[in-house]
């Protein structure tokens, strides 16, 4: 138990029943595989679960939820208050530095009387090392693998995690704006994206799961890259992502630039990622499957001749976020095979990018909730290449 009763939940994210409803149906998942409890250990699904949050998410950090009794949050000792302050949780144990936190766990389990456990054991932070040890310190080899459980369950958000996505988008189409409006010959990779990071951040914003996607000239033509002070010249192409962040739930949004007149076949591949684009949001209704946005932009990709240039996913899952990654897409993508039906309340970012590799990057992209009528775009930025 912790000592810090008057932090309790004054930093949460959400109210208690927010929660509660979330941890009901994790029980009742984790119930249904024939475990009696499961140690979470992703930074997602445990805040999805209690609402911790962190930068020492690097520090080993779990949560035991049992299928009966309250759950326990596991933290580093220097994070104990935090974990008071952001949680409504009343059970949580702290390990200090120098201490196995795989023998903190496993005393913890061993405490609260589970013989039955499954752990989450494809989080970012938990390497095979690390499994290996808890499983020892438990006796349990192996011990049972439970990755899978919960993540479906993040899928459709509530009412007030689709509010938490719109605000974000708010943020992302402020930093957005920005990011254009900076972009002219003369200025430089660095001063667009310290002027999207600001005008984001000015808006609302917190801390992002991903920095910034800002590249120039012909390295805007390679994937994911960023910022490294290179100066903008005339014939530029101009590439530009971001995403915007509240209480951890994020919205993404990325525009093209030219500085000065495009080539014709760049305005060629513009015009056909943008329909790729529209095909796509107009698939996305209930009941399709998660492969039908993909298979109507890759029609249109296809058509125009540029396959080649696109060779991806249309689009991704977005909610909860924590670095390295501003997307939900290891839980849920519009991609082929997905048979998943497409239902209201998921969320979706769709960036329908055309690479000429090493020479430009070209395209848009929406956060989008789906609805009963179909796809809602959270931005109404205008998704033409934007000419400087």
């Amino acid at each position: 138990m912790h000592d810090f009763a008057d932090l309790c939940g004054c930093e949460a994210a959400f109210p208690r029943e927010e929660f509660a409803i979330r941890q009901a149906a994790a029980r009742a998942a984790i119930a249904a595989a024939g475990h009696d409890a499961l140690v979470v250990t992703g930074p997602e699904t445990i805040y999805w679960l209690t609402g911790r949050q962190t930068a020492g998410y690097f520090a080993f950090q779990a949560l035991i939820l049992p299928v009966e009794g309250e759950p326990a949050l596991l933290v580093r000792q220097l994070e104990l208050p935090g974990a008071a302050a952001n949680t409504w949780l009343d059970d949580i144990e702290a390990y200090p530095d120098g201490t196995d936190p795989a023998d903190a766990l496993a005393a913890l389990v061993r405490q609260r009387g589970f013989t039955h456990p499954a752990m989450e054991r494809d989080g970012w932070f938990v390497s095979a090392a690390l499994v290996a040890r808890i499983g020892a310190a438990l006796g349990i080899d192996p011990l049972p693998d439970a990755s899978g459980l919960i993540g479906p369950l993040r899928i459709v958000k509530s009412p007030a995690e689709l509010e938490a996505v719109r605000a974000a988008a708010r943020y992302a189409q402020a930093g957005l704006a920005a990011g254009l409006s900076a972009c002219r010959a003369g200025t430089d990779e660095n001063a667009v994206a310290a002027a999207m990071l600001a005008a984001a951040t000015a808006a609302g914003s917190e801390a992002m799961a991903m920095e910034p996607l800002v590249s120039s000239g012909p390295r805007s033509g390679l994937p994911h890259m960023t910022w490294r002070r290179r100066r903008l010249e005339p014939g530029d192409a101009v590439f530009l992502e971001l995403a915007g962040s509240h209480a951890r739930y994020h919205a993404a949004l990325m525009r093209s630039v030219w500085i000065g007149p495009p080539p014709a076949e760049a305005q060629r591949m513009m015009d056909c990622a943008l329909r790729a684009l529209d095909a796509a949001l107009a698939a996305i209704r209930p009941g399709h499957p998660c492969s039908a946005p993909h298979e109507a932009a890759q029609a249109v990709i296809d058509a125009g001749g540029y396959g080649p240039a696109f060779r991806k996913r249309i689009g991704y899952s977005m909610g909860i976020a924590f670095a390295p990654d501003w997307g939900e897409g290891s839980l849920l993508s519009l991609f082929t095979g997905i048979d998943r039906p497409i239902e209201p309340g998921m969320v979706f970012h769709l960036p329908a990018t055309l690479r000429r590799y090493g020479a430009w990057t070209v395209g848009a992209s929406e956060t989008v909730i789906v609805t009963a009528h179909g796809a809602e775009p959270l931005s109404d930025l205008p998704r033409a290449l934007a000419v400087r």
